[in-house]
């Protein structure tokens, strides 16, 4: 057995080894998805991403991956019983160019993502991300997204640094996003299951993704402190999706920001928040969740797109089912989604479809995604005004 491992590099697929010798090793990274967005003073090579990412994985004598390969296996290893360590860069994200690892120990292997930093956004928001999975991680009973190991920085070329955090892989899951005509009534979305294999998602398990993915959101928000997921999108692929046996299955694997709803907490300094305040924030959380779950770009990359009203009915479902994984709050008289159901069934039309205008005139006005909302609020609003009528008088 080797004293250390052996590594081999890859793009895109093990099907694409990659050594020193290849012209794509001094290839700049593209630095996001668009695989035409390069700038070689910002960009590493290919080459330096892959070497950056064996410096990380060697400190410390491998004691980083060891440990986490130790956690997956639930044994005791040693660095020398790692045998080789398979380097996947798995794709361009508009934050992070995350690889793909795959470690072996004799007949045993442990699949890991390892998120890198390239371009200033996403240096800008790898650290706080990786605190933010971690914190929630440790803190939430249930866990919807992958555990993370461990972050540092790694010197590469003109002394510039490489911030990486190393997590679990959860293999089997893929991206997907809105593809086709998005003029049409319905939009069809496609699962990313590789760059060939695109399958298309039914109508019920196209609803099953915005209804999970809100109960996910809608769990990881903190009733009390008002803290939730920022920035997630469809576009980025910060939600992934596993399809077996037409039972779909989805994780959160990108949380860049976890911070309050609300900017005033004074309201905190002497304690916890009372009934209304919970209540009147839940209410702002769900219609701007509402709102953002229908977002996404063609194909990812493409124009931005309003996803199907069907997405509104399940976000609506997900969203108190997520309520309803959280422990009771002693100010409340009764579990919060049997609290906020009986306070929504207050709210009038009216009051939804202003709240709505409100949430769209906070945002950026110099964001497209901003304008681009505004010219469907109205059909949005009236589509979610029946789908909390139909929540509670079903037919």
């Amino acid at each position: 057995m080797p004293p250390n491992p052996k590594f081999y590099y890859y793009l895109y697929n093990t099907q694409t080894p990659v050594s020193r010798d290849d012209p794509s090793w001094q290839q700049p990274l593209p630095l996001s998805r668009h695989l035409t967005d390069k700038n070689d003073d910002l960009s590493i090579s290919h080459g330096e991403y892959f070497l950056a990412i064996r410096r990380f994985l060697e400190n410390d004598h491998f004691n980083i991956i060891t440990r986490a390969l130790g956690r997956r296996l639930q044994k005791k290893l040693k660095p020398a019983e790692i045998y080789n360590i398979r380097v996947c860069l798995a794709k361009h994200g508009e934050f992070y160019h995350p690889a793909h690892l795959v470690v072996s120990v004799g007949q045993q292997s442990a699949d890991f993502v390892l998120n890198v930093a390239v371009s200033d956004i996403g240096i800008q928001a790898l650290q706080e991300e990786y605190h933010s999975l971690k914190r929630l991680h440790d803190e939430f009973p249930h866990s919807f997204i992958p555990r993370v190991y461990s972050f540092g920085e790694i010197k590469a070329a003109g002394h510039r640094k490489i911030p990486l955090f190393l997590g679990d892989w959860l293999a089997g899951y893929h991206e997907f996003h809105i593809s086709g005509d998005p003029t049409g009534d319905a939009a069809n979305i496609l699962v990313w299951d590789g760059d060939a294999n695109r399958a298309l998602l039914l109508a019920d398990q196209q609803a099953e993704i915005y209804r999970q993915a809100a109960r996910i959101l809608t769990y990881y928000y903190n009733v009390e402190s008002f803290e939730q997921i920022f920035a997630f999108h469809h576009a980025a692929g910060d939600f992934i999706v596993r399809v077996e046996n037409s039972v779909v299955d989805l994780k959160l694997i990108s949380v860049r920001r976890y911070a309050s709803l609300l900017r005033n907490q004074d309201n905190l300094e002497n304690g916890s928040p009372d009934v209304e305040t919970i209540l009147q924030a839940l209410l702002l959380f769900f219609l701007g969740l509402s709102i953002r779950m229908r977002l996404d770009r063609i194909d990812g990359v493409g124009d931005i797109v309003w996803a199907d009203r069907l997405a509104v009915a399940a976000t609506l479902e997900g969203f108190f089912e997520g309520l309803s994984l959280k422990p009771r709050i002693p100010s409340l008289p009764d579990t919060i989604d049997r609290c906020f159901a009986y306070f929504l069934s207050l709210c009038s039309g009216e009051d939804i479809g202003n709240l709505c205008r409100s949430v769209v005139h906070a945002m950026d006005p110099r964001d497209p995604e901003a304008a681009f909302i505004r010219q469907n609020i109205d059909e949005h609003i009236t589509s979610l005004a029946r789908s909390i009528e139909q929540f509670f008088n079903p037919s």
